[in-house]
């Protein structure tokens, strides 16, 4: 679901330095603070306590950097140790912790680990005048087995996607210079709530050296690749050129949360969710979960207590912003997860917290009492993956508890027995931002493809007038929510209206048009699926439960958007 891959940089540009803090005295029986500066994210005791939680800061030593008032989610700065004690000792604070840490020099140039890629083996318009106007397919379609899958290519006949209709793209960001994403791009709507992480406190590279003065990357750039991945699966112009998106005609937002790394922390992404409402974005898709903790756990008694505040806050924080957003109108579509675990009974938990580098410790996880965030939040819908045989795939969660739909996602060892197991073609081809394919090998210096990309199936257009654009294969729940939100956002197109000068949907609406229009898919026969022989161990064994028209693997069953927007108005009463 998340870590696309770390890229080497070309820029060093510190963001903070390890400034000593000024002693500040304590009041008594106060911890004493001492240490550098680091941020922190304290979150008011409820939106009304905003100024009082602003004072607690500065009574506690620290100083205030910037306030989301929507959910009462403050960032600030303060000495290292003692200030978490002191803030949350205040009644209007809810809970504070420390934000990412800003680290200094490298110490043995070693990058983070970068546990959840999903590439397996090789690899603002306001008119709405043509908005029902048929497009056709573009080159490189006939490649893009989920796109027919979802059967986007009969949906388009009919509704290929208002330009009125805003996808929000939470994630590493979006190449909105990209020729199959260009046309769609609204530069203007788009923010980065990100500043890109050199190396953390422990000097390990999380994002490497900076590309741009002051840390921060402009809204049409993406050094992760992940976030143009799922752009192009949602709404790729069909433009005669490259691939085409599920929604072709709606307009693409880039609303970065997430680190060039693949990092989402707390403070950005509820920032990106709370924009999401007040910028009257129609459908949000978040392919990501909210690090450091895979779960955060209200008292998980392998956590210290400054670990069990910090997930309290966690949750408290996101649930705010979710409910915000949907308040405010967006449909969120969130990815169910690759860690091959029924979400309703989680495994232990032994990858938290992954940041920084070498603090993880085994947790054992309490349904009742731990959260995945986003997509255990409030108002989600979350989507399985499966492969062109429509077998679940392998790394995708599951469990009647989450789900709501499923979507092709890519399943690279699909087909055992036939010559399409363990090929590149099982997976999904979308958009690849050119400075990504060339940090990592896959084109040259002339932008040509090298053997490396070939092998890793990346593939060139070149247009009559000399755009070019790269597409690169993967797969995960990441690029299964991509193709569910597309449906989505053909919904908002297609049943949507204008209310108080505002067009959109009820997200609830939304949400039972998508389920009720959904392709039903049964549990597979037997029930209980092992992929021993496509070389997984015994811990990627799933047993299905439900019926057809619900179960753990399918939800609802696979988003359908040609039933979607022909016979979707029966869920709408």
């Amino acid at each position: 679901m998340k870590r696309p891959r770390l890229l080497a940089a070309v820029l060093v540009v510190p963001l903070f330095g390890a400034i000593s803090a000024v002693a500040v005295p304590a009041a008594s029986a106060q911890p004493a603070l001492a240490g550098p500066a680091t941020e922190f994210t304290v979150l008011a005791k409820d939106v009304q306590s905003v100024a009082s939680a602003q004072k607690a800061i500065r009574d506690a030593g620290g100083t205030v950097l910037e306030t989301n008032s929507a959910v009462g989610l403050i960032k600030a700065s303060a000495p290292a140790t003692g200030f978490t004690e002191r803030v949350s000792a205040n009644r209007s604070v809810f809970g504070a912790a420390k934000a990412q840490v800003i680290g200094s020099v490298p110490k043995d140039g070693k990058k983070a680990k970068n546990n959840n890629v999903e590439k397996e083996g090789r690899g603002a318009a306001a008119k709405k005048a043509a908005a029902n106007k048929a497009v056709g397919m573009d080159p490189l379609d006939d490649q893009l087995w989920g796109l027919k899958s979802v059967r986007s290519d009969l949906s388009r006949t009919k509704q290929p996607g208002s330009k009125q209709v805003k996808v929000g793209i939470i994630d590493t960001g979006v190449d909105g210079t990209h020729p199959d994403i260009a046309p769609n791009f609204d530069a203007a709507d788009s923010r980065n709530f990100v500043k890109d992480i050199p190396f953390d406190v422990n000097g390990v590279e999380v994002d490497g050296p900076c590309e741009f003065r002051g840390c921060v990357d402009p809204v049409n750039h993406d050094d992760g690749a992940h976030g143009t991945h799922v752009a192009g699966t949602i709404a790729a112009a069909a433009n005669g050129f490259g691939v085409s998106g599920v929604a072709p005609n709606v307009t693409l937002v880039n609303i970065r949360a997430g680190q060039d790394s693949g990092y989402f922390f707390l403070q950005p992404t509820v920032d990106a969710l709370t924009y999401a409402g007040d910028a009257g974005i129609d459908v949000v898709n978040m392919s990501f979960y909210t690090d450091p903790w895979l779960y955060n756990c209200t008292a998980n008694p392998a956590d210290s207590a400054a670990e069990q505040a910090e997930q309290r806050t966690i949750i408290e924080a996101t649930q705010r912003a979710l409910n915000y957003a949907h308040k405010k109108g967006v449909t969120m579509v969130v990815a169910l997860g690759n860690q091959h675990t029924d979400l309703g009974a989680p495994q232990p938990d032994t990858t938290s917290p992954d940041y920084p580098a070498n603090t993880t410790h085994p947790r054992t996880v309490d349904n009742s009492s731990c959260l995945s965030l986003p997509v255990e939040g409030n108002h989600t819908i979350g989507v399985s993956a499966f492969g062109p045989s429509q077998a679940k795939a392998d790394y995708s969660n599951y469990g009647t508890e989450q789900i709501s739909v499923s979507a092709p996602g890519g399943y690279f060892r699909d087909g055992f027995g036939t010559p399409w197991f363990r090929t590149v073609e099982n997976e999904i081809l979308s958009t690849y931002p050119k400075n990504v394919a060339l940090a990592d090998g896959n084109i040259d210096e002339a932008g040509n493809v090298t053997p490396a990309g070939v092998a890793a199936g990346v593939q060139k257009a070149t247009a009559a007038d000399g755009r070019v654009g790269y597409y690169q294969w993967l797969q995960g729940t990441s690029m299964a929510t991509p193709h569910a939100a597309g449906v989505a956002a053909l919904i908002v197109s297609q049943y949507g209206k204008k209310t108080h000068g505002d067009f959109g949907l009820d997200p609830d609406k939304v949400q039972r048009v998508l389920e009720g229009t959904a392709s039903p898919i049964a549990c597979p026969v037997p029930r209980t699926v092992d992929y021993l022989d496509e070389g997984r161990d015994a811990t990627f064994t799933a047993t299905c439960q439900g019926d057809p028209s619900f179960n753990g693997f399918y939800g609802h069953g696979a988003v359908d958007a040609y039933t979607a927007v022909t016979h979707g108005s029966q869920y709408l009463k």
